[in-house]
């Protein structure tokens, strides 16, 4: 039963790369912080994606998400200042 709901994500996701999975999640995850209502929450998720972004291959992912890393690495840590008080 594992295997085949298994082989059903595998089938959706090879219609993708590796970098619009990558974006889904880190969009997902920024919702998923609104609840919390925690702007430091969200800078330290942008951070977190940024590096991810920026170390994953561009044999997986275009040279565009790493670019996208490279901005996030910079707002993140812009994000998580503006949120002290």
């Amino acid at each position: 039963m594992l295997a085949a709901s298994l082989q059903v994500v595998d089938n959706f996701l090879l219609q993708y790369n590796a970098g619009q999975i990558l974006l889904a999640l880190f969009l997902v995850s920024t919702l998923g912080l609104v609840p919390v209502k925690s702007i430091k929450a969200v800078g330290l998720n942008v951070i977190t994606f940024g590096f991810i972004f920026l170390v994953t291959p561009t044999t997986l992912a275009p040279i565009q998400y790493r670019f996208l890393g490279i901005a996030l690495l910079f707002v993140g840590p812009i994000i998580v200042v503006a949120s002290r008080q």
